[in-house]
């Protein structure tokens, strides 16, 4: 009896996960995949689906209470009417990559800013602790991962001392990223009047929500003067010697200018969200501070709570405009079916692709998935090097024109599932320093050869494949 009764359900259940995949995937494959999950795998195949499949950016019954409240925010604090700053842009290539952004986030160009270019997370750090013991109103601090160690120390000294002159400082964490973070250190920074907030913490009635969406920003405010953002977090990992992956190597970007409001508005949001205090009207956090400069940045956010993709899109008119060459630096490589085919279109068509990555990483299964795309790749004629240390840069620029620095990987859950956050460099200069540096350590990584790379074990092979299947998840 019981036997009858739990095939029913199972019934039931698949045939509903059935009529959602049916009528609301985007991939084929990827709805295939799922239908053969729920079917084959019952209750729990259902259950992971509902987890890491709904499309919750087309079943409004699915979407997040948080994501709706998002969206309507989102409408509040960028409401600019057009994108007036892409008449500085001297090229087409710059604009069609401006107006794509804006049309999908509402945030414009920024045309009046001061760039600075951080090259690792000693540089990053430095600049950073030097801003906040600078900061007279308030320093407002996002991030992934802030783990215990001896830059948050110093960070929390830091703190301590901008405090008892009653500069007012904030600070939101990912509850997952930063899961390792004590009770103890939160809890000294409430009794120096730190505000810390947890980005969407897992509670009872909403953890099968928002297990699968995380907060992936790097952001740091200093009195709306000054702001950084990249790939960067408040970790030792960048300046201590890991046995197994070395010192990880980022890029991050000091900002001064108008774009720097922008950026602040995105972590106004967040907060927000968090705490459902609104700071957005208040002239404080939003007055502008100009600057003689003349980089052009556009701020670029992502997440669920926009109806596009926003950065995988961002990544695809980076790749489909370029005209001469495509360098990429980023930890988790493993693109989605239009990235991979771009790719590969671009270098058939004789345009120079060339990617930096790391050799190993701190997932192994991200890392046989990562490998599983190269022999593509390499026939299509893409470049491919791999360094022994954690290249962790999150970059991309195209011609040597136009660059791109920030969170987002070249993931599923960087494009459909985090909350990121990246800045668009319009400016020569700039992308050259960064050129340099993408030189200087593919100088230093192994190119990969594509025979070689076919004689591999096919003890390889079948790594490759078998985490290559969860791809969509990593």
């Amino acid at each position: 009896m019981i036997y009858y009764i739990l095939s029913g359900v199972h019934i039931l259940l698949f045939s509903w996960a059935f009529y959602n995949i049916l009528y609301f995937g985007v991939k084929p494959s990827k709805s295939l995949s799922w239908i053969l999950i729920c079917f084959f795998f019952p209750f729990l195949g259902v259950f992971a689906f509902l987890l890491f499949g709904i499309n919750r950016r087309k079943i409004k019954f699915f979407e997040l209470k948080e994501t709706k409240k998002r969206k309507n925010y989102i409408k509040s604090t960028f409401d600019n009417k057009e994108n007036k700053n892409t008449e500085e842009l001297k090229d087409n290539k710059s604009k069609k990559i401006s107006n794509l952004i804006y049309n999908n986030t509402g945030i414009p160009l920024d045309v009046n800013n001061n760039l600075t270019i951080l090259k690792n997370g000693k540089e990053t750090f430095e600049s950073i602790f030097e801003a906040i013991k600078n900061a007279k109103e308030f320093i407002h601090l996002q991030y992934y991962i802030i783990e215990e160690g001896k830059i948050l120390s110093e960070l929390i000294e830091l703190l301590k001392e901008k405090r008892k002159e009653n500069v007012e400082v904030k600070i939101l964490y990912d509850a997952i990223g930063s899961f390792d973070l004590k009770s103890k250190i939160k809890k000294e920074l409430k009794d120096i009047g730190v505000e810390i907030h947890p980005e969407m913490p897992l509670r009872y009635g909403n953890f099968i929500f928002t297990l699968n969406f995380r907060n992936h920003r790097k952001i740091c405010v200093i009195d709306n003067k000054i702001g950084f953002t990249g790939g960067v977090n408040i970790t030792d990992e960048y300046i201590n010697d890991d046995d197994f992956l070395g010192i990880w190597q980022d890029a991050h970007i000091k900002l001064e200018g108008d774009a720097v409001n922008n950026l602040h508005k995105t972590f106004l949001r967040d907060y927000y969200y968090a705490t459902e205090k609104d700071l957005s009207k208040n002239e404080k956090y939003t007055k502008k501070h100009k600057t003689n400069a003349n980089s052009k940045i556009h701020i670029v956010s992502s997440g669920p709570d926009y109806d596009q993709s926003v950065v995988m899109q961002q990544y695809l008119s980076f790749i489909n405009l370029a005209e001469e060459s495509i360098c990429v630096m980023n930890p988790y490589f493993i693109p989605t079916f239009s990235i991979l085919e771009a790719f590969k279109i671009a270098a058939l068509s004789g345009i120079k692709v060339m990617l930096v990555l790391p050799k190993k990483g701190d997932s192994r299964v991200a890392t046989y998935s990562m490998y599983s795309y190269f022999e593509d790749l390499l026939k299509a004629g893409v470049e491919i090097y791999v360094r022994d240390d954690f290249a962790h840069s999150k970059v991309i620029f195209i011609d040597d024109e136009i660059a791109s620095i920030g969170s987002t990987n070249f993931d599923c859950r960087s494009f459909e599932h985090n909350y990121e956050l990246n800045a668009i460099i319009f400016d020569k200069k700039a992308t050259s320093t960064i050129r340099e540096e993408f030189d200087k350590r593919k100088s230093k990584a192994t190119k990969i050869n594509l025979e070689e790379f076919l004689n591999r074990s096919n003890k390889q092979k079948t790594l490759e494949r078998l985490c290559r299947f969860f791809s969509p998840l990593l």
